[in-house]
């Protein structure tokens, strides 16, 4: 009878507790749902352009799985430039040439497959193209793509878990609730605990950049500054949304229950797969995802070997969530008191 009592009264609160109703039975669902959409659209379809190409090789190119534009040469350039496409064919010297953008092995063996495919329906089929990579080279391995992605999500993953867990621990050990009690802001709380708590994110962060970079070997031909600056301003990110998150759980354990909702689609949705074949909403939905910006910025300086003003762009959008979470942190404080 009392195992009975003690199951019934723990099934009673699990019921009541609606985010846990919703994280066991509704997240699952959900990452199953996101997962089904990521790996049946993340197939890679060439984007070429064609320039000067003669006409039968540029149909039998149009026949294959790639996307064919037959544009000029400076177009074609500045496609590549802007990451528009993956790469150009061209005739130099009554010669075939393929300038790829390189950055993404997988990109890069779906516009020469591409191309054999189409030499080899012509007759006589076409000799193999000479091929320049504006970006990495052959010996860019796929684990040298991903690499900037992983490093970014690893940071924010740990940097969300141990801010979000150590601020939660501060209000249910009543450290939080003394220091409101004293005449100090709101504002000077939520800096004083991102200021604290950051000097372990940055040393967290240059750790596993250097670790990964030094240790592993991972490719980089940007600065290792350069580096590390975006994946500082990515934790700060993280930072700033676990304590943010953490003012919404009672416990640990809703804390954790955050994970399959703010962590999960940004690994999904930030570059480990091949996005450009998703729904419109999906691609909309990877574009406000911090990560996202992170994995661009730092693939732009690890593989491209960019400046930091090459990917201001990533940076100020970074810096711009940091901004909004320590506002929201400030407002969210509210609940403990109005000052």
């Amino acid at each position: 009878m009392r195992v009975w009592a003690l199951t019934k009264r723990l099934f009673k609160q699990v019921v009541r507790d609606r985010r846990s109703m919703a994280m066991l039975f509704g997240a699952p669902l959900f990452v199953l749902w996101l997962l089904s959409i990521v790996m049946t659209t993340s197939t890679t379809q060439a984007d070429l352009d064609v320039v000067n190409v003669p006409e039968p090789f540029v149909d039998q190119l149009k026949e294959t799985d790639a996307n064919v534009q037959e544009v000029s040469l400076e177009v074609a350039e500045q496609h590549l430039a802007d990451g528009t496409s993956d790469g150009y064919l061209d005739i130099r010297d009554g010669l075939l040439h393929l300038v790829l953008e390189g950055s993404d092995p997988t990109a890069n063996r779906a516009v020469q497959q591409a191309l054999q495919e189409a030499a080899e329906g012509l007759t006589p089929a076409r000799s193999a193209p000479q091929v320049e990579f504006k970006h990495g080279g052959s010996d860019l391995t796929q684990m040298d793509y991903l690499a900037p992605v992983l490093i970014g999500f690893f940071i924010f993953f740990f940097v969300f878990i141990i801010s979000g867990v150590s601020f939660l621990r501060e209000r249910t050990g009543g450290t939080l609730e003394r220091v409101m009690a004293t005449p100090i802001k709101r504002y000077e709380i939520v800096l004083g605990y991102f200021l604290g708590f950051g000097v372990f994110a940055v040393l967290q962060t240059a750790l596993v950049q250097w670790f990964a970079l030094e240790v592993l070997d991972v490719r980089s031909v940007g600065s290792f500054g350069a580096v590390l600056v975006i994946n500082i301003l990515l934790a700060t990110v993280a930072l700033s949304l676990g304590t943010l998150l953490s003012a919404f759980a009672r416990n640990e354990f809703q804390m954790v229950q955050f994970i399959p909702l703010v962590v999960v689609p940004q690994i999904f949705l930030s570059g480990l797969f091949d996005l450009r074949n998703m729904p419109d909403w999906l691609m909309t939905l990877s574009e406000a995802l911090p990560l996202t910006h992170a994995a661009e910025a730092l693939r732009a300086v690890m593989i491209r070997g960019e400046s930091l003003g090459d990917a201001q762009v990533a940076l100020w959008v970074l810096l711009g969530y940091c901004l909004l979470f320590l506002s929201l942190n400030i407002l969210a404080l509210r609940r403990y008191r109005r000052v």
